[in-house]
């Protein structure tokens, strides 16, 4: 796509050749920084966000500034009410406007049933459900005062309406993100009805390294399309929702068929963390 390609259809979709994509979770090279790059490389001004990856962050931003892209960073815990709204007041200070805000920022890790605390069913729903609640919220407010609005795009996980063993305090967490979608759709669209919010729902994406090559044949064979996802999966999806003005509260599977899919074996599970 062109420069001026970009352009136009920038300003078709947010008044603006030049839109301001805010990406949670994005410091480090997982799903939420090939989002940020599929925003970049369209024509938009990134913000970036790190909590534990601040280092890796600005090493980044010193990059791709250094190649010409208009790139900042804000840091935290998405959690943190007065930290959200912080971000907000230096997005619209910095930038005077927020158009695309892609929740990527999340926790998972297996624990077993048995050994599941309260502390850590609270840990996974702070970060998980609250910060996308959060989010939202601060940055979905802010869009409906914008003339073009604005496209929210959380990320859930498949597996909620199939969950496995081990996964009991993650699970619920990343449920919460269906209700919050649809939910804040319906809030912010009755306050300015250019303000969009939508998810994704990933199947097994960026498996652990610590996964077995057998582990990971398995998670293959469990997929309709015979394969893993990718992090350029779930952006081209980012991507798709982000831009598309007539789609509000849906939460879109991009797994590979694995929801509508029991599959051959009896082992169900793909979560990347889960290793033989």
């Amino acid at each position: 796509m062109t420069n001026l390609t970009k352009s136009s259809a920038n300003h078709r979709l947010f008044g603006t050749e030049s839109p301001v994509a805010l990406i949670t979770g994005s410091g480090v090279a997982r799903v939420g920084r090939c989002i940020a790059e599929r925003f970049r490389d369209a024509g938009f001004q990134i913000v970036l966000h790190a909590h534990h990856s601040i280092e890796a962050a600005e090493k980044l931003i010193a990059s791709w500034k250094r190649a010409g892209h208009t790139v900042s960073l804000v840091v935290g815990d998405v959690s943190d009410e007065q930290q959200v709204r912080a971000w907000s007041e230096e997005i619209a200070s910095r930038y005077g406007r927020l158009d695309v805000l892609v929740n990527s920022a999340a926790i998972w890790e297996p624990i077993s049933l048995e050994q599941a605390t309260a502390a850590d069913f609270t840990h996974f729903f702070a970060i998980n459900a609250l910060g996308t609640a959060l989010t939202n919220q601060q940055f979905g407010l802010m869009m409906t005062q914008q003339t073009q609005g604005g496209a929210i795009v959380n990320i859930g996980d498949w597996s909620t309406i199939r969950p496995y063993r081990d996964f009991a305090a993650y699970f619920p967490s990343k449920a919460a993100v269906v209700s919050i979608t649809q939910s804040m759709a319906v809030e912010l669209a009755t306050r300015n009805p250019k303000v969009r919010v939508n998810a994704i729902l990933p199947g097994p994406v960026l498996l652990a390294e610590e996964v077995s090559e057998h582990r990971r044949q398995l998670i293959v064979q469990e997929c309709l399309l015979q394969r893993e996802g990718t992090p350029d999966d779930v952006a081209s999806a980012a991507w798709f929702l982000a831009t598309s003005p007539f789609i509000t509260g849906v939460c879109l599977p991009v797994d590979g068929g694995r929801s509508i899919y029991a599959g051959q074996s009896a082992d169900p599970i793909a979560h990347p963390r889960v290793a033989d």
